[in-house]
C-alpha cells in the first residue's frame, strides 16, 4: 500500500511539471506609479499660501527674517510662495548699492496692508488673524499662520503659462483660473507679479554692511496694478477665467531667476489671499 502511494505522488509531481511547463508566461505586475503631481496640474493642485515679507536694505534685524523665510521653503516646498518687498522707511538704497529695489507698487501694496510695528515682518495670506491687531505679523507668528493656512483646501485653482522672448527680453504670462466653489465679495481681485532671486547686492547685517549680501525673492514690479485687476464680486463654481500679461523687463534683470507670482485676492472689508501660485519665468 505504501509503495503504491509514493508511485501515485511520482505521477502526480511529473503531471504538475508538465502542465507549468506547457503554460504562458505570467508577466510580472507592475505596482502604480506613486509620483507626486507636478505643480501646474490644476485638478490637483493644493493651497499654496502667500507670505509677503517687508524689508530694506537698511534694516539690521530683516536677514533674520529672511532666513527664517527660507528655512519655512525648504519645509513646505511649493505650497509656501515668498514675495520680499522693499518699502518703508529701511528701503532706502546705499550710496554703494547697486540696485534700487524700492516700486511705486511695493509702496502702494505697504500702505494698503498697513505699516508693520517693527521688524522683521510679513503679511500672510494678507488675512487678519484671530487675535491679531493688524495684517503685519512678527516673525514668531508666522510658521504657526501658515500651517493653519494650508489646512484649508483652495477655493479656486490658478495656472501660469509663460512665453518668453528673448530677442525683446518680453514675457508673457497667461493666467488660467479654475473656480472649485463659488466665492461672492464686494470685489475679488488677481494680482500677478515678478520677483527676481539670487541678487548680490549691499545689506545691512548685525556684522556691518555685507557687500556680497544675497537678497532672495525680491519683488520687482506687477502686471497687473499693485492692487490687483478686478475679477467682479463673484465667481462662480466650475467657471474657468483666463487673463494675458505682457512686459518687457529692463536690462539688468536677470531672466533666468525672475520667477511669476500670481494670487485670487478679496478686495473689499476683507483682503483675504485665496489662493497663490509661482513658476520660473524661464524653465
Amino acid at each position: 500500500m505504501k509503495s503504491s502511494y509514493c508511485l501515485f505522488v511520482w505521477y502526480f509531481a511529473v503531471l504538475v511539471c508538465c502542465v507549468l511547463a506547457s503554460c504562458s508566461e505570467i508577466p510580472p505586475v507592475i505596482p502604480e506609479s506613486n509620483e507626486t503631481t507636478p505643480s501646474d496640474d490644476l485638478t490637483n493642485q493644493q493651497r499654496q499660501v502667500l507670505i509677503e515679507e517687508f524689508t530694506g536694505v537698511r534694516c539690521v534685524n530683516c536677514p533674520a527674517g529672511s532666513a527664517f523665510i527660507q528655512d519655512l521653503l525648504s519645509l513646505h516646498g511649493e505650497r509656501l510662495v515668498a514675495v520680499s518687498i522693499h518699502a518703508g522707511e529701511f528701503s532706502h538704497p546705499y550710496n554703494d548699492s547697486q540696485y534700487n529695489f524700492q516700486t511705486p507698487q511695493g509702496d502702494q501694496i505697504l500702505n494698503y496692508v498697513g505699516q508693520p510695528f517693527g521688524y522683521p515682518s510679513a503679511v500672510i495670506n494678507r488675512k487678519l488673524f484671530n487675535g491679531e491687531a493688524i495684517l503685519q505679523l512678527g516673525k514668531g507668528s508666522w510658521a504657526g499662520y501658515i500651517e493653519q493656512e494650508k489646512a484649508h483646501p483652495p477655493v479656486v485653482k490658478i495656472g501660469i503659462t509663460p512665453s518668453w522672448q528673448a530677442n525683446a527680453r518680453t514675457l508673457t504670462a497667461n493666467i488660467t483660473v479654475l473656480v472649485e466653489e463659488t466665492v461672492s465679495d464686494e470685489d475679488i481681485r488677481l494680482t500677478v507679479l515678478l520677483t527676481e532671486d539670487g541678487i548680490v547686492d549691499v545689506q545691512l547685517t548685525p556684522k556691518g554692511k555685507d557687500p556680497d549680501y544675497v537678497h532672495r525673492h525680491v519683488f520687482r514690479t506687477t502686471l497687473t496694478p499693485a492692487l490687483g485687476e478686478s475679477l467682479g464680486n463673484v465667481l462662480v463654481v466650475g467657471s474657468e477665467l483666463n487673463r494675458s500679461y505682457t512686459y518687457q523687463l529692463p536690462n539688468g534683470w536677470n531672466e533666468a531667476n525672475c520667477y511669476l507670482v500670481a494670487f485670487v485676492h478679496r478686495a473689499g472689508a476683507s483682503k483675504e489671499v485665496l489662493q497663490a501660485h509661482e513658476v520660473a519665468l524661464i524653465e
